[in-house]
Parts: structure tokens; sequence; C-alpha cells
């Protein structure tokens, strides 16, 4: 299950007086929508202050650069993937798991984490390793362990698939389609993935 650690927040006009975790949320979502629309080099501490409605000595007691801002921000946005889907076969299970991660991929959080990756410089992106492998990489590796373990459980999946290089298959597949292809992975793209690639992979023989 895909959930937002964020739900909608009320219009902020009327209270011009936000503290603490409201006014956090207010900032770290207004860097978000700051990397959506005007990307990694265009985002500024006075842009997200002045699109959060505060001042930017508000921003600066919480996020002492950029750098901070834009990572706590990604982390706390990213959807959660909280639960392995449970659908009655291995196929039917990465398939919605993968729905779940493209999902994620194209949210708001999604689509701000590769502006990050593809704007900022190497040294940057090492800081924002950790939100990769914390917000999206590590969740699906796990959920990928419970689908295929359920799966070898049931007899549907060899047992020696319970394996790293395995389990490696779809986040790498997703990432690299998505980031160097551009491909926005459509339910035909999923299926193909699985159909021809995982459930032979996993069966060890012909679909």
């Amino acid at each position: 299950m895909v959930t937002s650690r964020w739900t909608a927040a009320p219009a902020q006009a009327s209270s011009p007086r936000r503290r603490g975790a409201v006014l956090e949320r207010a900032i770290l979502e207004a860097a978000l929508e700051q990397l959506g629309t005007v990307g990694w080099n265009g985002l500024t501490m006075e842009g997200v202050a002045a699109r959060a409605r505060t001042g930017k000595a508000a921003v600066y007691r919480r996020w002492p650069s950029k750098e901070d801002l834009v990572a706590d921000a990604l982390q706390a946005g990213l959807p959660n993937l909280t639960e392995a889907p449970d659908l009655g076969s291995v196929r039917e299970d990465l398939l919605e798991l993968c729905r779940r991660v493209r999902e994620a991929m194209f949210s708001q959080p999604g689509f701000a984490l590769r502006s990050v990756l593809h704007e900022c410089d190497v040294t940057q992106a090492e800081r924002f390793n950790r939100v990769i492998l914390g917000g999206v990489v590590e969740p699906t590796m796990r959920l990928l362990r419970a689908v295929i373990h359920r799966g070898i459980a049931r007899g549907e999946v060899r047992a020696d698939a319970d394996n790293p290089y395995v389990f490696d298959v779809i986040p790498a597949m997703m990432m690299y389609r998505s980031k160097v292809c551009a491909s926005e992975w459509s339910d035909q793209d999923l299926q193909g993935m699985i159909d021809q690639l995982m459930v032979p992979l996993l069966r060890g023989g012909a679909a």
C-alpha cells in the first residue's frame, strides 16, 4: 500500500503565526513545489520562504543550507511503500508492486528527486543517496523479498530465486529506464517486464 506522509493542509492565508510542525511542513512542501517548477538550480531559500509565506530567517533557522532543506523535503515527502501486495499469484503481486513504485517515482517528491539528481553536481548528488536508498530502493527491495518468499512458499517460484541478484532486477530496470531512457512505465511496459523477464526468471523456465 502506498501512503503519503502528508495530508492536505488547510489554507494558510488566515494563519500568519504558523509555528513548529505546521510551519516546517509548509516550508518542506514549498521546497518540493519549487523543485517542480524551477528545478534544483533555480531553487533558493528566499524563493521557498516566499512560497511558504514566511520569512527567510525562519527557513535558515531550521535548515542552514539548500542541501539540508531539500534532503529533508524529499525524505518527508516520498510516499511510503508499506505493505507487500498479496493477490494470490507472484505475477499479480509483482505487477501491483511495480505500479506502487511507479506511483512513488512519478509523485511530486519523485519528480523533485529526479530534478535534483539531474541538475546537481557529483558532490551534491552524493548527499541525496541516502534519500534514494531509504525512500525508494530499500522499501522496494523489502517488499520484493516478501512477494518472492511468498511465491516460494506457494510453490510458484524456484527456491534459489531468493538471492540479491534477482531482487535487484526490478529496481534496476525501473530506475534505468526512467532516468536514462525517460520511460514513464505504462501498464503495458510493466506487464512486459513481469511476463517476459521476471516470471521466467523466478520459475526457471518459460512463462
